[in-house]
């Protein structure tokens, strides 16, 4: 009788382990939606920005995908899988897949020469080569894919046009060294042209941002009057401050279109003693957000902004002009003040001229309506190429930039450019050692355990 009822028990317990895991499995079948990212770098989990994109679509979009037999089928899978995801999060993305070789009509009319993602809206295309979306010039490799196809989808959807002038002429960083900002500008449709003043004599028409990126020297009396000119109407301005050890004296003018917004520049650079803000080196700064649009997000999802040399800022009241403070030090930093000193190899301690912390590094401002005027940063140091693409700098820069254009929608986090995990190199003694644990040693050892549970139940 025990014996059955026994049975039966087992029975019955098996019987709701199916039905669990059956129920579990239509559960999970009906959240179509529903996925789980273990990835390292979320490969698999589209931005903010790409899942907005993708909820406004009000135009089909169709992708699709040319490839070659010998592709690897690793890549191709990474932007298949990924084009699916856009498909999943949005009814108006198809896809399709052709192999170049046995589609050569479809391939012609494209102009393909090899394996391509074409994007279609219309009457409208863009084509995408695989290799642009992969960097194989670092190891691991990285893949940017959602940031090429979110680029592609905007500018194919967008009929807005954008022009930036970078001023140039005072030793400011060139274009050449800001690639990734520049590309990242013209994949939100903006022309990006460099500007001389003195040449041009005023600031074009068309311009509808201005940047003045790490100038070293200062702008001449007639340069300047024709910012304020600029400014006056409806103009915007972008600048981050450079590096002059003579900054006190040599920028004049700089430090007048900054007052003209209520910002005053501190001559002080910035030095950090909080350990949990800098790199080993003092001088090169994490600073805390203020609470801003530019920067909620930001802050959200806990990436970091990094600036080296930068220099303290500080608001002055207006009636004019509303300065909302967007980067800050730690309590324990200060300003110094000897800027000379700071290119000696033992930093100068603090003394009573220096800039007591915390120290305000950049701010957004706006005029009374809540209409953004301009952003002006104490450092510029985070648009260059090696820094462009580290944590948050990158949405820092492009946040700043939209907020001024009032691109609310476009102040987000964008798709980030993931490196890829690398295959395993065993080593023949490494192989052999994973081959005895898994494949012998963990079964024995089950298998004994087994057996010793059942030869006890069996003497009991």
């Amino acid at each position: 009788m025990n014996k059955w009822i026994r049975g039966t028990n087992a029975t019955v317990l098996s019987l709701a382990v199916i039905g669990i895991f059956v129920i579990l499995t239509f559960f999970l079948n009906s959240l179509s939606g529903f996925q789980l990212d273990l990835t390292k770098n979320k490969n698999f989990t589209l931005s903010d920005q790409t899942v907005n994109m993708l909820k406004s679509l009000d135009k089909d979009i169709h992708i699709t995908a040319f490839t070659l037999p010998e592709d690897q089928e690793y890549f191709t899978r990474q932007v298949s899988d990924l084009v699916q995801e856009y498909k999943k999060r949005s009814g108006k993305i198809t896809f399709d897949q052709y192999d170049l070789r046995k589609e050569p009509s479809k391939a012609q009319q494209y102009n393909l020469r090899g394996s391509s993602l074409v994007i279609e809206a219309g009457d409208k295309n863009v084509t995408l080569g695989y290799t642009d979306m992969f960097n194989f010039n670092q190891q691991p490799y990285s893949f940017s894919g959602e940031e090429k196809i979110t680029q592609a989808i905007n500018s194919l959807i967008s009929g807005e046009k954008h022009t930036a002038y970078f001023l140039s002429g005072h030793q400011e960083i060139p274009l050449t060294k800001m690639n990734d900002f520049k590309s990242s500008l013209e994949g939100d449709n903006y022309t990006v042209k460099e500007l001389n003043l003195l040449k041009e004599g005023k600031v074009p028409d068309d311009a509808e941002i201005l940047f003045i990126i790490g100038a070293q020297n200062d702008l001449s009396d007639k340069e300047a009057e024709l910012v304020k000119s600029y400014m006056d109407g409806n103009g915007k301005l972008y600048l981050a401050l450079g590096f002059n050890k003579d900054m006190v004296t040599a920028w004049k003018n700089l430090d007048g279109i900054m007052n003209q917004y209520s910002i005053q520049d501190q001559h002080a650079i910035a030095v950090e003693n909080s350990s949990n803000r800098t790199v080993q080196d003092p001088l090169t700064i994490f600073p805390d957000y203020g609470a801003h649009d530019i920067t909620n997000k930001l802050s959200e999802y806990n990436m970091l902004t990094m600036m080296s040399l930068g220099i303290s800022l500080d608001a002055k009241e207006s009636d004019t002009w509303k300065a909302s403070p967007l980067l800050q030090t730690s309590n324990d930093a200060y300003g110094e003040t000897d800027i000379e000193s700071l290119m000696k190899p033992q930093l100068p301690k603090k003394d009573d001229k220096d800039v007591a912390g915390p120290l305000k590094l950049g701010y957004a401002v706006e005029n009374k309506d809540g209409k953004p005027k301009a952003v002006i940063m104490g450092g510029s140091t985070y648009l260059v190429d090696q820094d462009f693409r580290q944590q948050g700098n990158k949405d820092f820069a492009l946040n700043s930039v939209n907020w001024l254009q009032e691109k609310k929608d476009q102040v987000t986090i964008r798709p980030r450019e993931g490196d890829n995990t690398q295959t395993a190199q065993l080593s023949g003694g490494q192989a052999k050692t994973i081959f005895w644990t898994t494949v012998v040693c963990f079964p024995l050892f089950f298998l004994a355990l087994g057996g010793l549970i059942w030869w006890r139940r069996r003497k009991g």
